[in-house]
């Protein structure tokens, strides 16, 4: 058992990092000892992350412990670099975190100055002679390569700048000479965000932390006003809103909506978010008061101006539109679906069920088979998603089954209406599928059945009959009324 990690104490010891815990134990006897838990450290790691959102929504993680932020333009809205750099080292110790932080040109470079001289600014352009007194370690590569430029007498990120780079590259890879250059600020690697950014923003800061409902209600309204002006001064609308609640003590709660066409109300995107908000299992609760909300529209499309005044097919879209917009913000998008017709012989396939919100033209515009008037219906009420097999009891070559067994009841055939016929997709046959392998594949005849006592069903004998031999099973493939 090995350290992973150690705190200020524990470095006043003496103890470091890869040391045995049995010799921890013989430097100092009474340090309290804590399993390792990368996974939770992940996630809090990623909590954090979402925290540092307040400040720019460019995040990215560092793992195991570390993240980045790119600052570029934000720095400002926070008084400057300095500012914004003890203001972020504040804030997290007050949370009981542990932090050192640095700016930089570049990742690579912050990364270094944070690991040997944290609360370093390095000016634009000046990376290389910033790090250059640090020790190689700062570089935060592997222990065999820290070790191989001390032996070379290289103990400083200045003594290896100093030496050619394909001496470097020919000595420790080529990999360790790209880290190099990032770290002098000779070439940069841009980060990966967590999340891209949103299209539009409106947040709003608060000198104390609210957690009423009316203030956060009122403040939601704002923002939503805010969004829409500035959408509409460029042709959009948002198609998805999220709204970020920013606790005083570092948790976050993020609430998303999604409309079925493009919002471009203020009052629209506020009765979105009381639905949601009303209808959340775990409450919004504002602990100690927010201290920022943030209103963002991460998807956005192009809002094409239709008159709508006398056309009332349009009025009715838009009012069946909006319903559906309140049920999935308060039942889930998953709840509230719409059927779509599909070009399959497959009955169990014939309709695919999606979240209507998102397929409401083609749920509008959606052509089913028509059945003619006093035509008894063909296909049941009640269709099994997959068909369930059937023990025959009394089988017959080129009829269906005088009694049947299912879900462990008798049932014995008084009428009979079939066969029908449904062959598999001849674009399926071929591509050389093999019938033996994929049941799809194989012909089926479908039986309307009624029993003794006036239960109808629709059964289907698979595959074929051979004078030879009897290749087919019985399934179950619905129930009618």
């Amino acid at each position: 058992m090995q350290i992973i990690a150690v705190n200020d104490a524990a470095v006043a010891v003496g103890l470091e990092i890869g040391m045995p815990l049995a010799n921890a134990r013989a430097i100092c006897p009474d340090i309290d000892v804590f399993d390792a838990d990368a996974a939770a450290d992940t996630q809090a790691l990623v909590h954090i992350a979402d925290w540092c959102d307040r400040f720019t929504p460019l995040v990215a993680l560092d793992l195991p412990y570390g993240l980045f932020l790119d600052i570029s333009g934000c720095a400002h809205l926070f008084g400057g670099e300095a500012a914004m750099l003890s203001l972020v080292c504040r804030l997290l110790s007050r949370q009981g975190f542990i932090v050192n932080a640095a700016i930089a040109g570049t990742p690579a470079c912050a990364r270094a100055l944070t690991r040997a001289v944290p609360g370093r600014i390095a000016p634009d352009g000046e990376e290389a002679a910033t790090v250059a007194p640090l020790p190689v370690f700062a570089l935060g590569v592997e222990d065999t390569i820290t070790r191989g430029l001390r032996r070379a007498g290289l103990k400083t990120i200045g003594d290896v700048a100093s030496r050619a780079p394909r001496e470097i590259a020919a000595r420790f890879g080529q990999a360790f000479t790209d880290l190099l250059r990032e770290v002098l600020g000779q070439c940069d690697a841009p980060i990966n965000p967590r999340r891209p950014p949103p299209d539009f923003i409106a947040e709003q800061h608060f000198p104390d932390p609210v957690a009423t409902e009316e203030t956060i209600a009122a403040t939601l309204s704002g923002l939503a006003q805010k969004l829409v002006a500035a959408m509409e001064r460029q042709g959009k609308g948002a198609r998805r809103l999220e709204a970020s609640f920013f606790r005083a003590d570092g948790a976050v709660r993020t609430v998303v909506v999604d409309a079925g066409h493009a919002a471009t109300r203020a009052n629209m995107i506020d009765r979105l978010f009381r639905e949601r908000l009303d209808a959340l299992m775990d409450p919004l609760d504002p602990g100690f008061g927010f201290d920022l909300i943030r209103l963002s529209a991460s998807r956005v499309d192009t809002v094409v101006q239709e008159q709508r005044d006398l056309d009332v097919h349009t009025q009715d879209n838009d009012d069946v539109a909006a319903l559906i917009d309140r049920m999935t913000a308060r039942l889930g998008r998953q709840q509230v679906v719409v059927y779509l017709p599909q070009d399959t012989h497959i009955p169990e396939r014939a309709m695919r069920i999606v979240p209507v919100q998102q397929h409401l033209p083609q749920a509008l515009s959606a052509q089913w088979p028509q059945r003619y008037e006093g035509e008894p219906p063909l296909r049941p009420l009640r269709m099994f998603e997959r068909p369930e097999p059937i023990f025959v009891i009394a089988d017959f070559p080129h009829g269906p089954p005088a009694h049947f067994n299912w879900r462990r009841a008798r049932h014995r055939i008084a009428r009979v209406e079939g066969p029908e016929r449904i062959a598999p997709e001849w674009w399926n046959l071929a591509t050389g599928m093999n019938p033996a392998k994929n049941r799809e594949a194989r012909a089926r005849d479908y039986f309307r059945v009624e029993d003794s006592e006036g239960c109808r069903f629709w059964l289907y004998r698979e595959g074929l009959y051979r004078r030879e031999v009897f290749e087919f099973r019985w399934f179950m493939q619905g129930v009618f009324a």
